[in-house]
């Protein structure tokens, strides 16, 4: 079922997740890479390939619904989000003024040259889009009292009967915000395993190039002893911290009491209460109250805490405790117990580590 489901996405099991060694025998990735999920079309992509696959995807939408899709243009791909603000609201004050005063022609005319167009709002990808699709026209028209021309934006005239319609566009544009891929957890299930420990991560979790990992990781082995012995507990924490803050994400796995191994990715700044989710949306009944130990048997009580700040990154092993009494009850309840707590459709695609 999972694998028809991925393959459905544009990525089989295999290419996501792979736990077998290497014809070399160099230990393989415990998952290839870190992928999103489109919001407009559903599609798995891989981290490097998101915006490209965002800008394709805005660009298909623009034959369904050309004012959304330049909507989301200016939303999405232009970084500055105070210019985005400043732009979308001077967009909003012409259309305002368009609504407010229909009669008058002037409001119906924007200059492109005008400064105030020009450092607000022509500087922002999606905006010329956007008034093409809400009506707008250019047109070269000449200058009162003058032999030269300049370019405008003009409202169509059949626009002035639809000015309802401009109001909408505008609280359309105002209410809306960037469109961001959903991080894809690339949810598994792993048969007991004694290496459930042991990670192997690709580059995409580390916000370093490959070659500054390289030489961190060779700083840091010259270091250690030599280190260890000078610096004091706050330094260490400190030095921790930054660390930290290496990491983009975060692959963490939950071992069960029966053994079985759920894993998913996240981001290394989400909050604890992200995997407690998770692992409530994997149960058979979700209702269970249950707790997460981290590494040396740390409980997981802080639903608020980022996982790099509880040193969750890059990976970690966590183990799942459940409630005894109530795990009683329903034991006592139930004339023939379920082999796992884990969803039936997750137990149909277990996967073996090694």
């Amino acid at each position: 079922m999972a694998e028809a489901a991925a393959s459905e996405k544009g990525l089989s099991e295999e290419e996501k997740v792979v736990t077998s060694p290497d014809e070399d025998g160099a230990a393989a990735l415990s998952v290839s890479g870190v992928y999103f999920i489109c919001p407009l079309t559903g599609a798995v992509v891989r981290k490097d390939k998101k915006e490209k696959h965002l800008r394709e995807a805005i660009e298909s939408y623009f034959s369904i619904d050309p004012v959304a899709a330049s909507i989301m243009e200016i939303h999405t791909f232009n970084k500055d989000q105070e210019k985005v603000r400043v732009g979308v609201e001077t967009v909003a004050k012409y259309l305002d003024n368009i609504c407010f005063h229909p009669e008058e022609e002037k409001y119906r005319k924007i200059k492109l040259q005008n400064k105030v167009f020009q450092e607000r709002i022509s500087c922002l990808e999606g905006t010329q889009r956007f008034f093409q699709a809400v009506g707008f026209e250019t047109k070269t028209l000449p200058v009162p009292g003058q032999e030269t021309t300049e370019e405008y934006y003009v409202l169509k005239e059949e626009m002035l009967s639809r000015l309802e319609d401009l109001k909408a566009y505008k609280e359309q544009l105002l209410s809306s915000g960037p469109l961001r891929a959903q991080l894809d957890r690339q949810l598994c299930v792993f048969q007991p395993s004694p290496e459930a420990a042991r990670f192997e991560l690709p580059n995409d979790f580390y916000n370093l190039t490959v070659e500054e990992i390289k030489r961190e990781q060779r700083l840091r082995t010259e270091a250690v002893e030599k280190a260890s012995m000078l610096r004091t507990r706050a330094m260490r924490e400190k030095e921790e911290q930054r660390e930290m803050r290496k990491y983009n994400y975060t692959l963490l796995r939950v071992r069960f009491p029966d053994g079985y191994i759920l894993q998913g990715t996240f981001y290394a700044r989400e909050p604890v209460s992200a995997l407690y989710s998770f692992v409530r949306g994997a149960l058979r009944d979700d209702w269970l109250p249950f707790e997460l130990l981290g590494p040396g048997g740390l409980k997981l009580t802080d639903d608020n805490l980022a996982f790099n700040e509880c040193g969750l990154v890059p990976s970690a092993l966590l183990t799942l405790s459940w409630d005894a009494a109530v795990m009683a009850d329903v034991q006592a309840s139930r004339e023939e117990p379920p082999a796992s707590p884990l969803k039936p459709e997750l137990l149909c695609s277990v996967q073996t580590l090694s």
